[in-house]
């Protein structure tokens, strides 16, 4: 569960449309797990938390989660 296996799964995602497409549907940290676990990466949703935006842009289209944990674009 940790933030390593958080990056594995960022990268693979960026590949791999139909993880990103589950992505650009999750409304919350917790979904983002649970499409994660699906495809064998572990991780608590705290750990999405902790990564950069930076980091996160490429996930899900450049989606991040905003204010009241609906996914908004990064600009």
């Amino acid at each position: 569960m940790s933030i390593e296996q958080l990056r594995a799964f960022i990268a693979k995602s960026k590949d791999d449309q139909s993880i990103q497409d589950k992505l650009k549907a999750a409304k919350t940290p917790e979904d983002v797990v649970g499409i994660a676990k699906e495809h064998g990466h572990e991780f608590t949703a705290d750990k999405v938390t902790e990564l950069s935006e930076d980091q996160l842009k490429g996930v899900a289209g450049g989606l991040a989660w905003g204010a009241g944990g609906s996914m908004v674009p990064i600009n």
